[in-house]
This record gives C-alpha cells, sequence and structure tokens, in this order.
C-alpha cells in the first residue's frame, strides 16, 4: 500500500510539473484564452482517463509475445462490436488488436476536416460525434449525421487501402467529424490499415461491401441525396403528367367556362416557375457516388 500511495503521489506530483509547464509555454506564446480552456479540459481528462500512465510507453518495453496477448485481452471485446470486424476469425482479430492505437479527445475536438487528408481511421469506443459534409462547399448544401460507439469514421482510407495500387497521395476527408462529449476511440494509421486491408481480401466477402457501405456516414449521405432526387424527378413528371390530363380535359369540352382555363393558367405558371427554382434537381443534384472498396482477392 505504501509504494502504491508513493507511485501515486510521484505521478501526481510530475502532472502538477506538467501542467506548470504548460501554462507557462502558454503564457509565453500568448495563446488565446480559448485554446488554453481547450488544452486545460485534454490534459483534466486525459489524466482521468489515464491515471497519469503512458500506456504505449510501458507495452513497447515488453516483449512482443507479451504485448500481443496485453493488447488482445484489452482491445478484443471492443474490436469484436465494431460491426465491419464481425466476421473475422481470432487470428485476424490478433492482428488488428496488435496495430490499434488508443485516443481520447475533450468535447469540441475536430478530429478531421473535409477536405483535409485522411490520415486514419478511428473507431469509437465512447462517446459521440458530429459527421457533417458541405460537398465540398456547395451552397445550400448541408449534411450531418450521428456518430456513436461502434460506429467508424475515415473510411475513405480504407478505400485507398484497399487499391491493389494505392496512391502515395492520402485521399481527402469528405466530411468534418468533430467531438460532441469525451470520446474514447481506437486508430488504425494508413500504414497499419494497409496490412489490415490485406486480411480484408482474404475474406473475399460480398457481406463486407454491404457492411462498410450500411455504416459509412459517406455512403448513407449519397444513397439519401440519390433517392431525394429520384424522388423529385418522380413527382416533377407525375405534376407534368397531371397538367397534360388536365388540359386535355378542357379541349374535350370547348363549352366549359372560362374559370376551369384560368385555373389551369395558373396551375402551369406554378408548375413553370417550380421548374425554374430547380424542379428535378432543386440543387440536390446527386453526390458523386464514393468509391467502390475492392475486397476480390489478387490473383496475380
Amino acid at each position: 500500500m505504501q509504494t502504491y500511495l508513493q507511485s501515486t503521489t510521484v505521478r501526481l506530483e510530475e502532472w502538477r510539473i506538467r501542467k506548470a509547464d504548460t501554462e507557462q509555454w502558454m503564457h509565453h506564446r500568448q495563446l488565446p484564452r480559448e485554446l488554453k480552456q481547450s488544452v486545460r479540459r485534454y490534459n483534466q481528462y486525459r489524466w482521468v482517463a489515464t491515471s497519469g500512465v503512458d500506456e504505449e510507453a510501458i507495452l513497447k518495453s515488453l516483449p512482443l509475445d507479451l504485448r500481443r496477448d496485453i493488447k488482445r485481452h484489452l482491445c478484443l471485446d471492443l474490436v469484436r462490436r465494431v460491426p465491419l470486424f464481425a466476421q473475422m476469425d481470432e487470428r485476424m482479430l490478433d492482428v488488428i488488436c496488435e496495430r490499434l492505437k488508443p485516443g481520447l479527445c475533450t468535447p469540441g475536438t475536430c478530429l478531421v476536416r473535409e477536405g483535409d487528408p485522411v490520415s486514419e481511421m478511428l473507431f469509437i469506443i465512447r462517446g459521440h460525434l458530429d459527421s457533417y459534409t458541405t460537398n465540398g462547399g456547395r451552397t445550400g448544401f448541408f449534411n450531418s449525421g450521428r456518430i456513436g460507439p461502434t460506429d467508424f469514421c475515415g473510411e475513405e482510407l480504407l478505400t485507398w487501402a484497399l487499391d491493389p495500387r494505392p496512391s502515395v497521395i492520402l485521399p481527402s476527408s469528405t466530411r468534418t467529424v468533430m467531438a460532441l462529449t469525451e470520446v474514447e476511440a481506437f486508430a488504425l494509421i494508413a500504414d497499419d490499415l494497409k496490412f489490415v486491408a490485406s486480411q480484408f481480401r482474404r475474406l473475399h466477402s460480398k457481406q463486407l461491401r454491404h457492411t462498410l457501405r450500411f455504416y459509412s456516414q459517406q455512403w448513407r449521405t449519397w444513397a439519401a441525396c440519390f433517392i431525394q432526387a429520384a424522388w423529385f424527378r418522380y413527382k416533377r413528371r407525375r405534376e407534368a403528367s397531371e397538367l397534360k390530363a388536365k388540359e386535355s380535359s378542357a379541349a374535350s369540352g370547348p363549352d366549359q367556362g372560362m374559370e376551369q382555363k384560368a385555373g389551369l393558367a395558373v396551375y402551369a405558371v406554378k408548375l413553370a416557375a417550380s421548374t425554374r427554382r430547380g424542379g428535378s434537381d432543386f440543387d440536390i443534384r446527386p453526390l458523386q457516388k464514393p468509391m467502390e472498396p475492392d475486397f476480390t482477392v489478387d490473383d496475380r
């Protein structure tokens, strides 16, 4: 007990020293108040979550087989809850667990911005995030979705890693992801994801492709816009068909009053005005379809 208390006291003292150094550095650099508050919140959350222990440093000091067993104990149950990994066997799950890196972030932290390179794929363990896009800044377009436990973001990197001839340039993010609460997640960086992607190919499963589409915010947004644009096209065709039917009815009855003809004229004007405002497009042109991930095995 005395040794434990001494160890805790030492870590607490080290944290206080780092905190004081951070405060002095922020004062020297004249950081604005908002940035100072963000740094303080992150340091406080990190202390609460880890008690000042650097897990990565401890794991790196251990033998490889022991490090693998510890990673499996810490991550396996969490990884199994991710739908994208549901079909993996034990060996493949071990490979993933070995390469996962833990991460923490506080509310308001922007994990990735739309248009920035995607350097890692995140798998959420705890907390909630907001994922939104403006489709490259298109006027009037905004789509937002909530990401929570067992969800993931940065799927653009998986498509890039599955390419048999991936580009050296990392893919750009199609969405901005911001933490709404305190978030705990595991990350796979680009190089590690390449290796994991090679394991995906061995599954040769269409269900993997369907799972990625179902849980991907990028694919969900594209599907919603595609359905919405199709609905507006159908609605416009139906309105045009109704107008044509009314015109035919009016023409077959020449003795009908001017009131019905005037009503048809007003209806035609409204339909034309609606078409000029966008009609079937309504400035909801379907988004560019996301690239299909290549889960096939390279037989060459």
